[in-house]
C-alpha cells in the first residue's frame, strides 16, 4: 500500500489509508486509546477500541511521544473531532522507532527551553510547525529567486569556496593547509562572478556558502552563511543594480505570500507586506544628518558607517516618512568601502554603492565595480593591499571587461526580515558561530 500524506486524508473518506509520521499525542482512556500522529503536511487523530485486539492496545499503551509510527487504517468523517473533521479508524501498527523517555525537551510542549540549549538538540526543535514552515518559506523564496533570474536572462554559476586569496579583505579569513601551501574559504564569490563578467556571461546569480571569520555573538552573525549574489553588466551606476534588485526582492516577497501568506498570519502572527517600488533612497551623508536630528548618536569609530542601531533607526524615520520597509542607503564613502567599488567621477571620496536596510537590518551590500584596470590597481594600493596576490583578479580585466555592478544578499537574514524573526540562528537549518561546531 503507498503512503498517503495526511493533508489529502479527506480524499479517501471510507477508504483504507496508510500513514507515517510521529505521534504527538496520546490519549489511553479505559476502552478506547487515541493518538494524535503529525506527518509533514498536518495532524489527524487516529481511534482504537481496546476490545478489537487486546496486544495492540498494549503496544500502544507502551508508546513514546515522538516515536515514528506507520498506520493503517479507515479513514472515517466525524465532525466532532478538531483536527479536520475525520479521524482514522486504526487496523494496524508499526513502531519504526520508539522514542526514548524522556525526551531532552518536547517540541510541541508548552513551554520551550533557551534557544541555545535547543541548537545542542536542534532536530528535535526542527519538529516545530514554525520551523517547518520556515524551510518551506526559503524553499518557495529560493525558487521565486531563481524564477526570476530565468526570466531575466540570467546564468547560475556555482564559484570555488577554496581560494588562494582573499576577495574582501584579510580581517575575516578561515585559513586551511592545501597540500603544501596556506588557502582560504570564501567570504564571498566577488572575483568569480567579476570574472564572468569578463567571460561574457552578461548576468550571472549564485546561491552558495560563504565562510566569515568574525568572532560575533550578535543575533545576526554567523560564521557561515548562504549568500546570494548577483552581478549584471553594463550597468551605468549602483543605480542599475538597485532597480533591479527591488524587482527581484517585490517577485520574491509576491511568490511567498501567495503560497504562504495565510499560515504565515497563522504560524508566525506576522503579515507579509509585499514592498511597493520603487524602494526609497538616502545618500549616506543625508543618513547621517537624519540620525544627528533624530538625537541618535554614531559611535566615533564607524567613519562613514552607522552601526545596527543607526539601521533601526533610519528604518523608523523611513517607515514613518516613506511607510515602506526598505530603504537604500547611497553613496558610501571609501574608507568604508573595499577597493573595487566604482567611485563618484564628480566626488572621489564617494562610492558608487549600497546597502539595503530591511526592517532595521542591513541585507545587501551592492555596488557598481570598478573595471578600468589601472584604476583598480591604483585603489588597491591605497587601500594597502599587494597586488601580487590578485593579480590574477587584475587579469581579468586586460581584455574587454564590461561596467558591471552587482550585490550579495544573506538569505538567512532575509527569512528574519520576511518572518519577522529575532535571532538569525532560528533562521538557518544549523548555525555555526565562534563557538558551535556541533551537531
Amino acid at each position: 500500500m503507498e503512503r498517503t500524506f495526511i493533508a489529502d486524508l479527506r480524499q479517501h473518506i471510507g477508504e483504507e489509508v496508510k500513514i507515517q509520521g510521529w505521534l504527538q499525542v496520546l490519549r489511553d482512556q479505559k476502552k478506547m486509546q487515541f493518538l494524535v500522529v503529525r506527518d509533514t503536511t498536518s495532524t489527524v487523530q487516529v481511534a482504537f477500541w481496546k476490545g478489537n485486539d487486546a496486544a495492540l492496545a498494549e503496544q500502544i499503551s507502551t508508546l513514546t511521544t515522538e516515536s515514528a509510527l506507520t498506520i493503517t487504517g479507515t479513514v472515517v468523517d466525524n465532525p466532532v473531532v478538531k483536527l479536520g473533521g475525520l479521524e482514522l479508524q486504526l487496523a494496524s501498527l508499526e513502531v519504526n522507532n520508539l522514542a526514548e523517555s524522556p525526551m531532552p525537551f518536547e517540541p510541541y510542549g508548552d513551554t520551550l527551553p533557551q534557544l541555545d540549549f535547543r541548537m545542542d538538540w536542534r532536530y528535535l526543535d526542527l519538529r516545530r510547525k514554525e520551523n517547518l514552515l520556515l524551510f518551506q518559506v526559503q524553499t518557495t523564496a529560493e525558487f521565486a529567486m531563481r524564477e526570476f533570474c530565468q526570466q531575466n536572462r540570467f546564468v547560475e554559476i556555482h564559484t570555488p569556496k577554496i581560494v588562494g586569496a582573499p576577495s574582501e579583505s584579510g580581517a575575516e579569513l578561515f585559513t586551511i593547509e592545501y597540500f603544501d601551501r596556506k588557502a582560504y574559504l570564501a567570504q564571498s564569490p566577488q572575483f568569480y562572478k567579476q570574472m564572468a563578467m569578463a567571460a561574457g556571461f552578461e548576468r550571472v546569480f549564485e546561491i552558495g556558502p560563504v565562510f566569515r571569520a568574525d568572532p560575533s555573538f550578535t543575533s545576526r552573525h554567523m560564521t557561515e552563511f548562504t549568500g546570494v549574489d548577483m552581478e549584471i553588466s553594463w550597468t551605468q551606476s549602483h543605480e542599475d543594480v538597485m532597480a533591479i534588485q527591488e524587482r527581484w526582492l517585490n517577485h520574491i516577497y509576491q511568490r511567498v505570500k501567495d503560497v504562504h501568506g495565510e499560515q504565515i498570519r497563522e504560524v508566525f502572527n506576522h503579515e507579509i507586506v509585499v514592498p511597493t517600488l520603487p524602494f526609497p533612497r538616502i545618500p549616506m551623508a543625508e543618513v547621517i544628518q537624519i540620525l544627528k536630528q533624530r538625537g541618535y548618536q554614531l559611535p566615533a569609530d564607524k567613519k562613514g558607517d552607522i552601526d545596527p542601531g543607526g539601521e533601526r533607526e533610519i528604518a523608523a524615520y523611513v517607515k514613518e516618512k516613506y511607510n515602506h520597509d526598505f530603504v537604500f542607503v547611497t553613496d558610501w564613502p571609501i574608507t568604508a568601502r573595499p577597493f573595487y567599488h566604482m567611485r563618484h567621477p564628480n566626488n572621489p571620496n564617494l562610492t558608487m554603492s549600497y546597502d539595503l536596510i530591511a526592517n532595521g537590518l542591513e541585507i545587501t551590500t551592492g555596488a557598481q565595480r570598478e573595471h578600468r584596470p589601472e584604476i583598480l590597481k591604483k585603489q588597491a594600493l591605497e587601500k594597502g593591499l599587494h597586488l601580487e596576490p590578485i593579480q590574477f583578479y587584475l587579469d581579468f580585466f586586460r581584455f574587454g571587461c564590461p561596467p558591471h555592478g552587482g550585490f550579495g544578499l544573506g538569505l538567512s537574514r532575509l527569512l528574519m526580515v520576511m518572518l519577522g524573526l529575532n535571532n538569525i540562528r532560528e533562521s538557518v537549518f544549523l548555525f555555526r558561530g565562534p563557538t558551535r561546531l556541533i551537531p
